[in-house]
């Protein structure tokens, strides 16, 4: 349950990573109102591509971590004994 979890956050995070960078919502935030000095920095095209990078980080990580609970669940009913534990609980 825990692992299923900790995909859903990856998979959430990384794609409110990757889209809002490049919405208007980065645009118009609080922090750009109360210091504009960082607003070339933070709506720099760099700086966006760096978050959506985070993001496709956290998208792939969370692949990762599915494709890994499909191996061990296939794994173990491969060899035919019963599942370990913390497949089980998935």
């Amino acid at each position: 349950m825990k692992r299923i979890i900790l995909i859903g956050f990856l998979f959430e995070i990384g794609i409110a990573l990757l889209i809002v960078p490049w919405s208007a919502f980065w645009d118009r935030n609080y922090f750009l109102m109360v210091a504009p000095a960082i607003r070339p920095l933070v709506t720099s095209n760099f700086t966006r591509g760096a978050v959506s990078g985070l993001g496709v980080v956290n998208v792939v990580t969370g692949f990762s971590e599915v494709v890994s609970m499909l191996v061990a669940r296939h794994s173990a009913l491969q060899l035919g004994g019963p599942a370990p534990r913390h497949v089980r609980e998935e």
